[in-house]
């Protein structure tokens, strides 16, 4: 082991408040076998080179280690083309300082999903190519007109494309009012009004610039490391009011939602009390994390503590990274999931109801795997369509050169699968899904889709400074069975916020509309549910944003159905047919 202060100062350069890991465990050792065997091995292959994907990121390294170089970035899913297939935006970071000059010219990558299992390379004809030094993205209708819009954060100016419904975008970030120009991070749209009309929250991390770029690490050649968050001030995040007709106003502070205390870098909206109305997760690096409840009166109170998800189990806080949100345990209740740096483990908060969460990091079985990980981009998922929630958690250090600081924690890392045993109850099955999953990468943002319309749930993944991946969901269907939803507001709206409850084989499942989540990313907004052996969804109810609620079934399983508020039992679609508005 490498002398003690060198390993205490990389990993308070890191966002750890520990000390070095125990000698011989590695943030990179062999997987063990799973805990328990799955009667469906889950599987996944790479078919990123097959695919046509060959986004490769570049973070600008100068050497200076700016903090921004380590942390992007973000993938998206929407169908830009409305064709029925969902497509992939990659956000670029580009060269360190920014060239103003090729804004808008160079950069992100769109690739247009062919339906064969190949995608094109799209962004030149389509306009999305560059926004500044881009770190994440998030997909909404925010004119309600029937097709996508992406908003880019950014180190600098965030970016609003506005989707002109032919295959192109513009740049309407000006007249829409949303170009923050801080460090922004995650961003979600989500609709807390109730109104019909996607607002959007963006988290901005800390007050680094160029200019104010300290030295951290041990002073000589090659130990300079990217410096801990607390050398650096909180920025504030903003809460846009979509106003219609593409203007949105900063109702940050009317709302009750400034703080410059937060440092945020994932973000995501639920109605976590089942109240009708959409609150707001926020995980903080080395602050508390913030939730916001919503009062239903355009205002928002912060009960993050007194909710119990502020804080790890010791009672500090932790360096929130990504977020997932789903219904682990299947009592209708929304849990969280939050990565964290290594040296702190990945925290599940289980929803008891009530604004109250438990920590069951450990009974839950997340909490030894992940400790000596660094987690970012994280996502539930049903990958073996059993009826319960799976996850994937994407890994890669802060620190490219934690080597020559620790013996037993590295810069690449192999990322994590849990099958979920149920109630919540997690086994590391990783090594058993092998592949990608016993690669090292510098995982960071990561996105779930069916991209190839098969029924089962397929991965994305970026890296930092390294290429991109795209996972083909392999897992044997066997007698499992699945259904597909996309829902529709009224009139034509996005259905942000609606809840879907499914009963099936004497089963129920809940799920929420919701734009992005993970780590600088968005999956796909259709609802997508294993059915185990039920062959039929004996029926389902939906919540829609205004309070009202439609029951519909049963419905035959393993198919694709479009949803319209208040119109009939729902519209069966082939696969490939353009069933998105």
């Amino acid at each position: 082991m490498r002398r003690l202060a060198g390993v205490l100062l990389a990993l308070l350069a890191a966002g750890c408040r520990d000390a070095s890991p125990p000698s011989g465990s590695s943030g990179n050792a062999p997987r063990s076998a799973p805990d328990t065997p799955s009667s469906t091995p889950i599987r996944f292959a790479d078919v990123t080179a097959a695919a046509g994907i060959t986004f490769r990121h570049r973070n600008g390294g100068t050497g200076e280690k700016y903090m921004v170089e380590t942390l992007g970035s973000g993938v998206c899913v929407l169908d830009f083309d409305s064709d029925g297939w969902q497509d992939l935006y990659f956000v670029q970071s580009e060269e360190i300082p920014v060239n103003p000059s090729l804004r808008g010219k160079v950069g992100s990558t769109l690739y247009r999903n062919r339906g064969d299992g190949t995608f094109e390379d799209v962004t030149a004809r389509s306009g999305v190519g560059g926004a500044g030094y881009g770190m994440g993205c998030t997909v909404a209708d925010i004119d309600n007109d029937g097709d996508p819009d992406l908003y880019v954060t950014a180190f600098g100016k965030n970016t609003l494309f506005r989707n002109n419904g032919d295959g192109t975008f513009s740049d309407v970030t000006d007249e829409a009012g949303v170009g923050d120009e801080r460090w922004g991070a995650s961003a979600a749209f989500g609709d807390y009004d109730n109104d019909g009309l996607p607002d959007l929250y963006v988290v901005n991390y800390v007050d680094f610039t160029l200019e104010n770029n300290v030295y951290c690490g041990d002073m000589k050649p090659g130990y300079r490391t990217y410096c801990h968050p607390k050398t650096f001030n909180g920025q504030p995040d903003v809460l846009y009011h979509n106003l219609g007709r593409g203007r949105f106003k900063d109702v940050t502070k009317q709302a009750g939602l400034y703080d410059a205390s937060g440092k945020g870098l994932g973000v995501v909206w639920g109605d976590f009390d089942r109240d009708g109305w959409e609150d707001l997760f926020v995980a903080n690096d080395s602050t508390p994390n913030f939730l916001y409840h919503n009062n239903g009166n355009g205002t928002f109170t912060e009960i993050g503590q007194k909710a119990g998800v502020a804080l790890g189990e010791n009672g500090m806080p932790q360096a929130g990274m990504g977020v997932a949100v789903g219904d682990c345990d299947g009592d209708g209740a929304e849990d969280l999931f939050v990565t964290n740096l290594s040296q702190e483990p990945d925290e599940l908060y289980r929803n008891l109801g009530g604004n109250l969460f438990a920590d069951e990091t450990y009974p839950s079985g997340l909490g030894a795997p992940t400790l000596l990980f660094l987690g970012f981009g994280t996502d539930f998922l049903d990958a073996d369509l059993d009826g319960d929630l799976d996850l994937f958690v994407s890994n890669g250090h802060i620190l490219d050169n934690v080597e020559l600081y620790s013996d037993t924690i590295t810069y690449r890392q192999t990322p994590f699968l849990f099958e979920n045993q149920g109630g919540c109850r997690f086994a590391d099955v990783s090594a058993a899904v092998g592949g990608y999953f016993l690669q090292k990468d510098v995982g960071r943002g990561s996105a779930v889709a069916d991209l190839d319309h098969d029924g089962d749930p397929d991965l994305v993944i970026s890296a930092n400074n390294l290429p991109a991946h795209l996972l083909r969901n392999e897992t044997p269907h066997g007698s499992r069975h699945w259904i597909a939803l996309a829902l529709e507001g009224r009139p034509g709206r996005d259905a942000l916020g609606a809840w879907v409850e499914i009963l099936a084989g004497g089963k129920s499942q809940w799920r929420e509309v919701r734009s992005a989540s993970s780590y600088l990313s968005q999956g796909d907004t259709a609802l997508q549910f294993g059915l185990g052996n039920a062959s039929t969804l004996d029926r389902m109810k939906i919540r829609w944003r205004d309070g009202s609620t439609q029951e519909l079934g049963p419905l035959p399983a393993d198919g694709f159905y479009l949803l319209r508020e208040g119109q009939g039992a729902g519209q069966r679609v082939a696969p490939g047919a353009a069933w998105r508005r």
